[in-house]
């Protein structure tokens, strides 16, 4: 027997050019019994609906099922919030920032200190190779210009500007 059309659609069935209807023709003719041997190995890929065993995944009490779940009450227990408790993760927060808050300004006061400490020291040391006794704050009153207010020149006007 010539099975030269279930050939051709095969061939055209592999390179997926195929109708819906000429795949019903190739699961048609895959389902019999008795096939060529040559065209008993393309059984498995058509006749799968037939050989694999329909069964009801759900099954037939699945909404009784369903419905049984819905109906049953849950006991739920209330619990009361105080706003104390709603407010805990900001005190925590608040608390977390104020403790760096104070760390960073005692390291800053320390910094400040130990740089002070230094330029004293250097003040000291300069003044002691001089000669010349330098205090560290001084009455007379410098402009921008690091001009003394005893070296008042009368031909300039001084401007300030803020």
């Amino acid at each position: 027997m010539d099975y030269k059309y279930i050939n051709q659609l095969l061939d055209r069935y592999f390179s997926c050019e195929t109708s819906v209807e000429e795949e019903n023709i190739l699961k048609a003719f895959f389902s019999q019994d008795d096939l060529p041997a040559e065209l008993r190995e393309y059984k498995a890929i058509f006749a799968y609906e037939h050989e694999e065993v329909k069964e009801d995944v759900l099954g037939k009490d699945f909404d009784e099922r369903i419905l049984a779940m819905t109906e049953k009450p849950e006991h739920v227990k209330a619990r009361i919030v105080t706003m104390q408790q709603r407010l805990m993760p900001l005190f925590k927060a608040a608390a977390v920032v104020a403790i760096f808050l104070t760390l960073g300004n005692a390291m800053q006061m320390s910094f400040n200190m130990s740089g002070q400490k230094q330029y004293n020291m250097a003040v000291v040391t300069d003044s002691a190779k001089e000669g010349v006794s330098v205090a560290m704050t001084d009455s007379a009153i410098t402009d921008t210009l690091h001009r003394s207010s005893i070296d008042a020149q009368p031909s300039q006007k001084t401007v300030i500007l803020k």
